[in-house]
């Protein structure tokens, strides 16, 4: 717990400056994020970055993350839009497993797209989210990290029914509902100091799905590494794990937003 706490001490100093100040060096952090998340990702997999596939994976998701307004600049350059870098992707990664003859398969080609687009949409909604407004980015983080910790202590308080044992046995069922109650008060509270462009009701609404969904996260990533027999996605953060470890609720969470026309 001590170094826990110490690691996200650490890690809360250096990021938010980062978020405050937006603009290029958050775009290029979030980036930073986003390849370390991949190299996390393939690495359960059995695979690298450093490789013919992890290259074409992270030139891929570095194209799903371009933020809008210069993912425009580049459709006026090449002609082509996300998709279309996409299905190139899925191309060369399909005739990768015809050289190699199947010593990288169809499943790893299919695994490499899937986690791309997993952590290349995320974090792309991360940097719209910052690049529409500070104040709805902090509500998300808000509503994410106070989902995650009021789950841990209501969870080690009261907690007693299993929520999900056969994908994460420590998560309880009155842990994911006072998860719900401790982001629906941080949001409330937010609101009353720094007034959201939404009505209370919609706002309480908003934020109990996106407590929800970024359990859902949460309870994806430890699938995950249940399947790939692995305790942590990494070790860039001791006493927290990896990049992954950290923000699969919110790679779940900033989509959602956009999605529900919120931000």
């Amino acid at each position: 717990m001590k170094q826990r706490i110490i690691t996200g001490a650490i890690a809360a100093a250096f990021f938010i400056p980062f978020v405050i100040y937006g603009g290029i060096p958050f775009i290029l952090l979030v980036y930073m994020l986003g390849t370390v998340a991949l190299q996390e990702l393939l690495k359960m997999k059995g695979r690298s970055l450093r490789s013919i596939p992890g290259l074409i994976s992270l030139i891929a998701l570095y194209a799903f993350m371009l933020p809008t307004q210069w993912a425009q600049q580049v459709f006026e350059w090449t002609g082509y839009e996300k998709i279309e870098f996409a299905f190139l992707a899925v191309i060369l990664l399909l005739i990768h497993t015809v050289i190699v003859k199947n010593s990288f398969t169809f499943d790893d080609a299919a695994f490499a797209i899937l986690g791309t687009l997993y952590v290349g949409i995320g974090f792309f909604y991360f940097i719209e989210t910052r690049e529409a407004s500070l104040s709805y980015l902090i509500f998300a983080l808000l509503v994410v990290w106070f989902t995650d910790s009021g789950a841990y202590f209501t969870g080690r308080k009261i907690g007693k029914r299993k929520l999900w044992p056969e994908i994460s046995p420590n998560k309880t069922i009155e842990g994911f509902v006072g998860g719900i109650i401790w982001a629906i008060g941080i949001a409330l509270i937010f609101n009353y100091f720094i007034p959201l462009n939404h009505p209370i009701l919609l706002i309480a609404i908003v934020t109990i799905i996106a407590s929800i969904f970024g359990q859902m996260g949460d309870l994806v990533e430890s699938a995950l590494k249940r399947h790939f027999n692995v305790k942590d996605s990494g070790t860039i953060l001791p006493g927290h794990g990896g990049i992954l470890d950290r923000f699969d609720s919110i790679l779940f969470v900033m989509p959602l937003l956009h999605f529900l026309h919120f931000i």
